[in-house]
């Protein structure tokens, strides 16, 4: 088998599908531009991008955002000097977001904080960090981490990676840490890190992609017997809320029966004085 060469160098698959596909290429970066601007909610002020390659994700994301962190689909962690270049240029151009450059694997965010991240982003980075010996599922898993509860995972990906589902993995995530929860008998059922995934097919491509926003569910990260207690605490509140209705309801009733009555005698006494 032939390897295809881009100037006498071996192409990868990456520079084979985004160099010679360019219906593919093309119609990704659309529907990724349009996705991260409808999407990113105009209250998010941190955005992280899951591999950095260019200045792109500076254009694409609202003018309201306030702060785009960096991530490297590199093995070293280092973002490419060409894609802070390039950032640097187009955020100068635009006034947009502050770009705050961390090098760090998009398969370990080390640097980003727990829930700390309104909006991460991840442009066709998958096949990249597969390509390059990183952890495509990982990398997924610390978007969950880094994204505060009801956070969004915006993603443009290839649909299939090495015969597995991005998306399917995404809707599926129970763990933070990628392994599966053991329920036993009366406990709680697991609950998924992402409790809306709304996702379409990406049409008009060779190369099949799917686009998609994850929501991550506000009992993410939670054990089963840390959920267990707060549905009771819940409960426990709701009973609350329930006692005082009926208590006010109660003073309210018997506010309306003394007023009757003070009425009811103002009545009586006007024929006796008259």
């Amino acid at each position: 088998t032939l390897t295809p060469k881009y100037h006498g160098a071996p192409l990868s698959p990456t520079k084979l599908q985004m160099s010679l596909d360019l219906v593919t290429y093309l119609r990704t970066e659309w529907v990724s531009a349009a996705l991260c601007t409808n999407q990113t909610p105009r209250s998010a002020d941190v955005v992280l991008q899951l591999g950095c390659e260019d200045g792109r994700a500076v254009t694409f994301i609202p003018r309201t955002v306030r702060e785009l962190i960096t991530s490297s689909n590199r093995a070293d962690g280092q973002v490419p000097v060409g894609a802070k270049r390039q950032l640097k240029q187009q955020q100068q151009r635009r006034q947009a977001a502050t770009v705050t450059y961390v090098d760090q694997r998009a398969d370990e965010l080390t640097e980003t904080a727990d829930e700390s991240v309104d909006v991460v982003i991840s442009l066709q980075s998958a096949a990249k960090m597969l390509e390059n010996g990183l952890d495509w599922k990982k990398s997924v898993r610390e978007a969950a981490r880094v994204l505060k509860p009801g956070g969004r995972l915006l993603f443009v990906e290839q649909t299939e990676l090495e015969g597995e589902s991005y998306l399917d993995y995404v809707d599926n995530l129970y763990t933070l840490n990628g392994e599966s929860e053991d329920v036993k008998e009366g406990q709680v059922e697991p609950f998924p890190v992402f409790e809306e995934v709304g996702y379409d097919d990406v049409d008009l491509v060779i190369v099949p992609h799917v686009a998609g926003v994850a929501i991550k569910s506000e009992d993410a990260g939670l054990t089963p017997k840390e959920r267990e207690q707060k549905l009771a605490n819940e409960e426990k509140d709701r009973l609350a809320d329930l006692s005082l209705t009926a208590y006010e309801r109660g003073i309210k009733k018997r506010k309306r029966k003394k007023k009757k009555g003070v009425k009811q005698g103002q009545e009586e006494d006007t024929p006796a004085n008259a």
